[in-house]
């Protein structure tokens, strides 16, 4: 299958660049992820509008843990002002917002802060979001394994039912299509263990912005630059198969 000229249904964004930004400024490292706040909260009211369905947002892997305290403690503050200033606009807007990644190790305050979001919006239909919140790739698709693993141990399923779609369906993501474009601002060129099983067929949009400087009008042109993109999905364009 060939096509051309799509809007993306579900974009996934690796929100890089905070600190630098900062730096390049001479602020705090925290200047930089309260303006990268503002980053999403401008993206998020502009996904709708370009017709995605979906966005995903990279906000706090399992790896950074291992930052300093102090950064850490900054990042679950701006978390808690996050949801607590934008849920009800979130909520007003038809937002619905979903949380992947692993939640048995947070503190019991972050963790119903995110199932608060949950619940409310479970019924909005504008768009969903989904947070990427101590998450991990690797640490997903190990999560998963272990699911089915599992499975398989108190027969309730056979190892021959382990088929592509049943993995994807013990994900985080289950019920969220695969993303179409992945963006990563800072001009990083890696995904940083971040939606490996996903990503598979995802286009990728690399720009040289900090992510607190990512706009509108940047997301608008990674829609129209996945548009003009061909994707074949290991099959061959028409041209190709002619010859």
């Amino acid at each position: 299958m060939t096509t051309y000229g799509a809007t993306p249904a579900h974009v996934a964004i690796i929100m890089d660049g905070n600190g630098r930004w900062a730096k390049a400024r001479g602020l705090p490292r925290l200047a930089g992820h309260r303006a990268g706040v503002e980053a999403l909260r401008r993206t998020v009211r502009a996904a709708p509008g370009l017709g995605i369905a979906y966005l995903t947002v990279y906000a706090f892997s399992s790896e950074n843990w291992s930052r300093p305290q102090s950064e850490v403690s900054d990042l679950m503050g701006l978390l808690k002002i996050f949801i607590r200033r934008d849920l009800a606009e979130l909520h007003q807007n038809g937002v619905k917002v979903v949380v992947i990644g692993d939640r048995a190790t947070l503190q019991p305050e972050i963790r119903s802060l995110l199932e608060e979001a949950e619940l409310l919006t479970a019924g909005n239909g504008a768009l969903t979001l989904a947070i990427a919140f101590n998450y991990g790739g690797r640490d997903e698709i190990a999560r998963a394994a272990r699911k089915l693993a599992l499975s398989v141990a108190r027969g309730e399923i056979d190892p021959e039912d382990i088929t592509p779609a049943a993995f994807s369906s013990a994900l985080d993501t289950a019920g969220i299509p695969d993303p179409e474009l992945v963006i990563r601002t800072s001009g990083e060129l890696r995904l940083s263990n971040f939606l490996l099983w996903q990503a598979a067929y995802s286009e990728l949009a690399f720009l040289p912005c900090y992510w607190p400087d990512f706009s509108a009008d940047h997301l608008a042109e990674a829609v129209r630059e996945f548009g003009r993109r061909e994707r074949r999905f290991g099959g061959l364009a028409p041209q190709d198969v002619a010859l």
